[in-house]
């Protein structure tokens, strides 16, 4: 008998054993396992603030004037002691813990019974007086007891944590429960996302929403998710980026466009990629790359700031300073830094790449080589304790990118680095539509086959452009990467509730 059988085993016992008390419950108290509507309920945080020491002390259990602030409040049993006469539990809701202490003498017998025979993981209301136990924990002195929901499946080790991290992701929802801090990471995700979204408001930027299935796959170089339209009889793609629909807003006569949205991407699954992610993406009439520089780092150090103190987040090894002025340096001075020849220089190039071992050293184009050289030996020598906005990209690998009026070889695009990771990607935007199909052009003709599958051109974009769209700036920025920097978790999974994971099944398989 496996390991994992004999613990399905017991799991299974304990299951029948909580059915079990449930049913008694039913029966000797008439107690209804699934609960109903409470009103009146409070936070267990705002529980515990009411407490007041003065009519606590005032307070005589013969006294029928108790002024002690009275609550009711719910939540998860997470630790549970009975000693006859009295019973202690510890609940938990979204704000924290607050103990629930039980004298038989102040409540309903039948209700004292219940909660001196809880199980962790059931869930109650309780309403009662604000006080403090003979050891001075503050709690709730009980008179009114209810069961509102039976836990039917045993937590896991009486509320230490999931350690097991594949099973944090599988049951969020027990992770969340057991583990405070996870309930504070998503927090302060969605404090996150509440304070760019108020920045950008404040900025003049209006929120808008495109669509996320599209008959053409495009706005960024990635394989989509294919579906099907049954009624039009068309195939779509789920979206990569809403890029060319956000522009065709600014086509329209809208001034500066933003949307939170999720895109989707059918490629790899990392620490730092999960298939469907959450980006900003905004533009600017009238705006260029250096305007979005400016938004970016205000948005960002609005949000260091809303989550803690902004001149020092750790992340891994490094206590990460939002507040100093960002950091800058040009693609090609990185690139010679790291590599020792100018990206200029295609002799040179494709010298470097043949002496790393790069297979297609002489057969690939040479901007795309370039990319290949810093993507795997530049990029990692960005300072990654330091915000760093990397400038002026190959115009070859930007084909949305405006170039450089003196220098057509490079572009008006930054990326911003932090931690090892790229967070924000930004544009002078093109606006100049026969340069644009020339751009489209070349990148259908040099990308990778298996992307190429997926892509044609959008001809109803390049018309878009003929129409006239004013110069603009354009930024995306991950939203799933910012979280972990300023939460301190190094893996995109702990900051997204629901990450893709391969079905239980197959991993199951796979680990055997």
């Amino acid at each position: 008998m496996t390991d994992k059988t004999v613990q399905q085993q017991d799991e299974s016992q304990l299951v029948a054993a909580r059915r079990a008390k449930m049913g008694r419950w039913i029966e000797d108290y008439g107690v209804y396992p699934w609960g109903h509507r409470e009103d009146g309920l409070i936070s267990l945080e705002s529980a515990r603030s009411l407490f007041d020491q003065s009519a606590h002390d005032a307070f005589k259990e013969d006294d029928s004037n108790d002024a002690r602030p009275r609550v009711k409040v719910a939540g998860r049993c997470i630790q549970h002691r009975a000693m006859g006469k009295l019973t202690f539990l510890v609940i938990r809701d979204d704000t924290g813990d607050l103990q629930i202490s039980c004298s038989k003498a102040a409540m309903p017998i039948e209700q004292f019974k219940v909660a001196s025979k809880l199980d962790y993981g059931d869930i109650i209301v309780a309403e009662g007086a604000m006080g403090m136990t003979n050891k001075g924990e503050i709690c709730v002195w009980a008179d009114s007891f209810t069961l509102s929901c039976k836990s039917l499946a045993p937590p896991p080790e009486k509320f230490h944590g999931l350690n097991d991290s594949e099973l944090r992701y599988r049951q969020r929802y027990v992770d969340m429960y057991t583990s405070q801090d996870t309930i504070k990471t998503f927090k302060a995700r969605s404090l996150i996302v509440s304070t760019i979204r108020t920045f950008m408001h404040g900025e003049g930027y209006l929120e808008v929403e495109t669509p996320m299935m599209q008959p053409i796959a495009g706005g960024a170089a990635a394989k989509p998710f294919e579906t099907h339209h049954n009624a039009l009889g068309i195939p779509l793609f789920l979206r990569v980026a809403p890029e060319l629909y956000l522009k065709r807003l600014l086509v329209g006569g809208m001034r500066k466009v933003f949307e939170i949205n999720r895109n989707f991407r059918n490629e790899g699954v990392s620490k730092r990629h999960n298939p469907e992610f959450t980006m900003l993406e905004s533009y600017q009439a009238f705006g260029d790359c250096e305007t979005m520089l400016e938004l970016t780092e205000g948005m960002v150090r609005a949000s260091a700031n809303a989550v803690g103190n902004a001149s020092a987040i750790q992340f891994g090894d490094f206590a990460i300073d939002y507040e100093k002025p960002f950091d800058r340096i040009a693609y090609g001075t990185l690139f010679e830094k790291a590599l020792d020849c100018s990206m200029f220089d295609e002799k040179a190039i494709r010298a470097k790449a043949s002496e790393l071992g790069f297979g297609d050293a002489e057969t690939k184009n040479h901007w795309l080589l370039v990319s290949d050289l810093f993507d795997a030996h530049a990029e990692q020598t960005i300072e990654q304790g330091r915000p760093t906005f990397v400038t002026d990209f190959p115009s070859a690998i930007s084909p949305l990118t405006r170039p450089h009026e003196n220098e057509p070889a490079l572009s008006y695009r930054w990326e911003l680095f932090v931690g090892d990771m790229e967070i924000a990607n930004a544009y002078t935007e093109l606006n100049d539509p026969d340069l644009q199909l020339q751009r489209f052009t070349e990148q259908m003709d040099g990308a990778d086959d298996e992307v190429n599958a997926f892509r044609s051109l959008d001809e109803d974009f390049i018309n878009a452009l003929r129409v006239g769209m004013p110069p603009a700036g354009g930024l995306g920025l991950g939203i799933d990467r910012l979280v972990m920097l300023l939460t301190g978790m190094e893996s995109i999974r702990d900051v997204i509730l629901f990450p893709l994971m391969r079905p239980q099944e197959q991993s199951d398989e796979i680990g055997s």
